[in-house]
């Protein structure tokens, strides 16, 4: 296993992330392999959603999650954004609130979504997304973020698509973790 690395950046996360990760862990693997988590990352894990950690104690909890389950880092990550998504959604459904598909849901992310987050935890370092919807039933997404989470993203953009109901195809030509000053996903949904 390739344990996920921080890549030089020096970040504090929002409470939030942090139970969504326990959260999806427990309901899929129980609250001793939570437990179990937080021993082997040596970390107590009492975190409130509003306030703010370091980046690394979420490495640690990734890898710590990621040996436990015998997975690789980028997947998990992957995985538990699908997860965190509905959980978002049940716990923010405004946030949800007059989109009718994953399409203007993902458009949305930088004028509306984000603003909102930050009115929740006006500390979130929230990435940045550039969008491409020239092509007809395609939209190419820029992800740029001194995190380096694109795992994280894709697995949102999933969940987005399980939320309304459709299906996504994601193709990434692009990826820092290939090397490239940022990552682009592309996105095809399609109707459930």
């Amino acid at each position: 296993m390739r344990p996920l690395r921080r890549g030089g950046y020096n970040g504090i996360m929002k409470g939030i992330v942090f139970n969504l990760l326990e959260e999806a862990v427990t309901a899929h693997h129980g609250e001793e392999t939570w437990d179990t988590v937080l021993d082997t990352a040596e970390l107590e894990g009492a975190y409130t959603s509003l306030g703010s950690y370091p980046d690394e104690e979420f490495v640690a909890l990734v890898n710590a999650t990621a040996q436990l389950l015998d997975r690789e880092p980028q997947p998990l990550i992957r995985w538990f954004g699908r997860q965190a998504l509905p959980m978002l959604g049940a716990k923010y459904p405004r946030l949800f609130a007059g989109y009718s598909d994953s399409y203007s849901f993902v458009l949305a992310l930088n004028d509306i979504i984000h603003p909102e987050v930050k009115k929740l935890y006006p500390e979130a370092d929230v990435p940045e997304f550039a969008f491409d919807d020239s092509t007809a039933g395609v939209l190419a997404l820029g992800y740029r973020s001194p995190r380096r989470l694109c795992a994280f993203a894709e697995g949102l953009l999933e969940g987005t698509a399980e939320w309304f109901g459709e299906r996504v195809t994601l193709d990434q030509p692009q990826c820092m973790h290939r090397g490239d000053l940022s990552c682009q996903i592309v996105c095809r949904f399609e109707s459930g």
